[in-house]
């Protein structure tokens, strides 16, 4: 049988790669629209660091794409569809950049590459996953996904940034390390972090101690974050001096908040007024951030969040931004992004539900039926 075969021979801009993509058709070759990518790592590349530890990292891809991976030496065989191979080639371009500057591939870094190179074109994982924005005790805070990074770009190019995600998308954790950075760098003389006191299920009134003491509780998360970033022992005398102030919503009003990184936390927290109160803060010098996931609203019923309203009053408004993040930037265990995900499908099938007429209402079967039954009814009593 005659055989048909074109190959691409192609270098990567940066240097590191080179893959040969055959489209063969014939007996034992890939066929069929498939693809086959060879893959060469440049000898001053470790191995182990690429694939990892027993080939921890190898396996990962493996589940990530529909592809058969072969490694001898320092050459890596891909074959699959053409659009799989180029993604997996694509990826071990994304790894090496990685390693190049200095980033310790892991399990978790490789899922998230493989899942930016699917969901965005043009996007470079590489640049995302090595964005610094602060190095503290031995660890750097960096963006995760490509919404993170966005998110990040965004405070510093506005003044005032809403983050609105649900929980674990490090919508509050990436502000603070800003806050911290901005503090270092002195464009700021202050850091101040506020949540509104709503009660969980709880009454501050019957809570043990001081006002104080029962309050602190609602901030212990934002103080908790601060031992992350900063070295503990400077943290009482920083508050002492009023450079970071940590304090409940309550506390805002009447004041104007200059040369200050102010964050609100678990603003879906907030009603219309006490949102308005805390954006009309803002004086010269200072940035805002403004963070919430308005599914988790702990307000007395029928009370709208200030956060939900808040979307539809400013949107649109230069030097103002909306983010917004979903189950894909969830940073923590990997059930939480799949936690959200089920009570998001079990909401929508609530509302669906909600909005179905009930049985009897106008335009409903049924109740055309028992309007049927009342008419023929009238008709065998005659």
């Amino acid at each position: 049988m005659r055989t048909v075969q074109r190959a691409i021979r192609r270098t990567f801009e940066s240097g590191q790669l080179t893959d040969i993509s055959n489209n063969l058709r014939g007996d034992g070759e890939p066929g069929n629209g498939r693809s086959q990518v060879r893959i060469v790592i440049p000898a001053d590349h470790s191995m182990v660091s690429l694939l990892g530890s027993r080939d921890e990292l190898l396996r990962v891809i493996e589940r990530e794409f529909a592809a058969d991976i072969h490694v001898r030496g320092n050459e890596i065989t891909v074959t699959g569809r053409p659009e799989e191979t180029a993604l997996v080639t694509g990826l071990f371009d994304e790894l090496i950049e990685l390693l190049a500057n200095g980033a310790e591939l892991s399990a978790d870094a490789v899922e998230r590459a493989a899942a930016m190179l699917r969901r965005e074109r043009g996007i470079r994982p590489a640049e995302v996953l090595t964005l610094d924005i602060l190095s503290s005790r031995g660890r750097t805070i960096r963006p995760k996904t490509l919404n993170q990074k966005r998110y990040v770009d965004a405070i510093d190019s506005h003044t005032i940034v809403f983050a609105i995600g649900p929980a674990g998308t490090g919508k509050t954790y990436l502000a603070m390390a800003k806050a911290v950075k901005a503090l270092q760098a002195k464009e700021v003389n202050r850091i101040i972090l506020t949540r509104p006191a709503v009660e969980a299920g709880e009454r501050l009134g019957f809570l043990p101690g001081t006002l104080y003491e029962k309050i602190d509780p609602y901030l212990r998360p934002l103080y908790d974050a601060l031992h992350d970033m900063l070295d503990p022992d400077s943290i009482p005398r920083l508050t002492a001096a009023g450079t970071i102030e940590v304090a409940p919503l309550a506390y805002m009003r009447g004041r104007t908040l200059n040369d200050s990184f102010i964050i609100l936390d678990e603003a879906q927290n907030t009603s219309a007024e006490q949102m308005k109160m805390f954006l009309t803060r803002l004086g010269f010098g200072s940035r805002v951030v403004v963070t919430g996931d308005v599914t988790q609203v702990d307000l007395p019923s029928g009370q709208v969040s200030g956060l939900r309203i808040v979307q539809d009053i400013l949107e649109g408004i230069p030097d103002i931004h909306f983010c917004r993040l979903n189950s894909h930037d969830v940073v923590r265990h990997r059930l939480v992004g799949d936690i959200v995900d089920a009570y998001e499908r079990f909401e929508v099938r609530q509302r669906d539900a909600e909005e179905l007429p009930g049985p009897g209402a106008p335009g409903s079967r049924r109740a055309a039926g028992q309007h049927g039954a009342a008419r023929g009814g009238g008709k065998r009593g005659h």
